[in-house]
This record gives C-alpha cells, structure tokens and sequence, in this order.
C-alpha cells in the first residue's frame, strides 16, 4: 500500500470540504478559549452502568496541550457514559458518532472530539461525541465497556432520529486511536450480543452505515498489537480467544460496513500494521474500504495537533468517501 493523496482540488469537494469548512483554520481558532461548547448531552443508560471497581470514582478534565494556541482536554473517570451533541446549523440528516482516543485510560475528548465535530457540522453533519466507560478506570469485564457503549450510542442517535432531523439510515462512526478500536469493533460486530438489552432502543440496529478508523487500535494480536491494549482489556497477555474475539481483522463478515482508514507510517505508538490488516480482511471480504497511509504524522496528529501533520488532507479525503457512500 502506498501512501494515497487523492487530487480533490478540481473536484466538488474542495467547497464541501476543504475551503468551505476550513480543516487548517482549526488550530489556530482555538486559542486561549478551546472548543465550543456542545448544544446538549445525552446520558446512554437510563441508569448507571454497573461492574465499576471503583464506584466512587470521580471525573477529572485536565488540559494536556502545552501549547498555549492549541487547547486539548481530556477527561478520565467516566461513570456516566454520554454522548455530548454538535446539531450542524444547515443538517443534510446525516450524522457522525465521534470516538475519542486516549490509550483506554483518557477520552481527548477535544481535539479528536469537538474539533472533528466543528468541522463536519460544516459541511451539514450533525455530530455527538462519545464519552465512554475506560478500560482503565476499572471494570469487571474491561474489554466490553466501550464497545458495549458505542453499540448503545448507535441505538440511542437512532432512537432520537426524528428529534434532531437525522435519517436513521445516513449515520456513521469516526474514531481514533483507542477510539478506532470501538469504531472497527462497530464496523465488524456491530450486531455481536455486547450486553444485555436494557429497554426498547435495545430492539434497533447498532449497525453504522460506514466507519473511519483513525490510527486505530485494531489487533490485540501481541505480533501486531498496541503495547497497551492487552494490559488495558485482560490486565495481562491475551489468550487465543481473546484474540480471535477482540480483533476486528479477525471478525470481518459480509455483514462488515464500508470503511475509511488513515495511518501514519511514522506512527511509534500504534503500528500501522493494524490499518494494514484490518485493510487486507475487508478486502478479502469483499467489503468496501479505503486506505490512506501518510509517510509521516506519527500518532494522535488528529486536526491541528502539529505543523505538518497530515491532517489538512484526511479530512477532505473522509467526506469525499462518505458523500461516495451517501451518507450525505
């Protein structure tokens, strides 16, 4: 796989996506103020989730960006997963479910949140920011607790279709790092029995109709794995169930949804072979995917995370996909 930049400059979509939403604007619009502020927040669960180790656990945002231009918190201790919600001024009824990264131990709920959403809502998507349970923060069954939430967000943006103006058909899922895991996990199992249903929205499908792993945590395969994702979801090696259960790659169907890809060959937090084979099963599915891997970006690289990062041209590259898949 080479690194693939796609010439959009002549196409529609240098309106759509990236002159009119501005991609290389972000960064420097967030300086000493961070990102607006979301429209209203969505609890997941009509109570609680239960299997918390530690139940007294409290939330904690902290500001991990020592640039004093660029704002990026991130949350932990999250008790109370939510979905925070970004309506696009001008909706086309499509939306976009964002999942945040963090290693499982942190949501950067900014700038691979609000910042991601500012953009999309641009270009008419209505966008709502995941803040899921953390592997790391202590749970009985650590492994399930985010996709068990990203299963549930589906059903819950779904149930409020008609709320927001949404077409319950044209909704997606973008997510990174950490968060890519969730997202892939979406894309390949989406119909897999997470948790035990809860109420009506339970009876409606979790399926997204595309996804966009970002830099994903993918494998939990030790040859091609993230360093930390078996300490995070089985406190030690994973066995060969675990594998076969929790890798993406290893879970591609028919029922599998068309998928976005980026990666950075530089990347030394998550190695881009995890891009790299969750790619090869979707193409050995038969399922429709697209791959874009960057020279360099190393990890995290986001929206106006650093100077020359590639992130003036994925994003542009995702909605060309998207709009080829209609979402919108």
């Amino acid at each position: 796989m080479s690194l693939s930049r796609r010439d959009f400059v002549k196409t529609p979509l240098v309106v759509a996506g990236a002159s009119a939403i501005g991609v290389g604007t972000v960064a420097t619009a967030r300086a000493g103020t961070g990102s607006r502020e979301a429209a209203e927040t969505i609890e997941l669960w009509p109570r609680p989730p239960a299997g918390a180790l530690n139940p007294g656990m409290a939330e904690l945002v902290e500001q991990s960006s020592s640039n004093p231009d660029y704002s990026s918190r991130r949350m932990k201790g999250i008790s109370r997963p939510r979905m925070t919600v970004f309506p696009a001024a001008q909706p086309n009824g499509s939306a976009m479910l964002l999942i945040p990264g963090g290693g499982f131990a942190w949501n950067y709920f900014e700038h691979e949140g609000h910042y991601i959403a500012d953009i999309l809502n641009r270009a008419g998507i209505t966008c709502f920011v995941l803040f899921y349970r953390l592997a790391q923060d202590g749970w009985r069954d650590p492994a399930s607790v985010g996709p068990a939430d990203a299963q549930r967000a589906m059903r819950v943006i779904r149930a409020n279709a008609g709320r927001f103006h949404l077409d319950p058909a044209r909704l997606g899922v973008l997510g990174f790092s950490a968060g890519g895991f969730l997202t892939s996990t979406l894309a390949t199992r989406h119909s897999a029995p997470l948790y035990a249903p809860v109420d009506a929205t339970d009876q409606l499908s979790a399926r997204p109709l595309l996804a966009a792993p970002i830099y994903p945590v993918q494998s939990v395969d030790p040859a091609y794995a993230y360093g930390g994702v078996a300490p995070s979801l089985f406190g030690g090696p994973p066995t060969p169930a675990q594998i076969r259960e929790w890798s993406p790659d290893l879970n591609v169907t028919p029922a599998a949804v068309p998928t976005f890809l980026v990666h950075a060959e530089d990347d030394g937090t998550v190695p881009v072979a995890n891009t790299a084979r969750l790619r090869d099963a979707m193409v050995a599915g038969g399922i429709t995917v697209e791959t874009h891997l960057f020279a360099h970006g190393g990890h995290g690289f986001s929206v106006g995370a650093r100077p020359g990062s590639p992130d003036g041209l994925w994003l542009p590259l995702f909605l060309n996909f998207a709009r080829e898949q209609k979402l919108f």
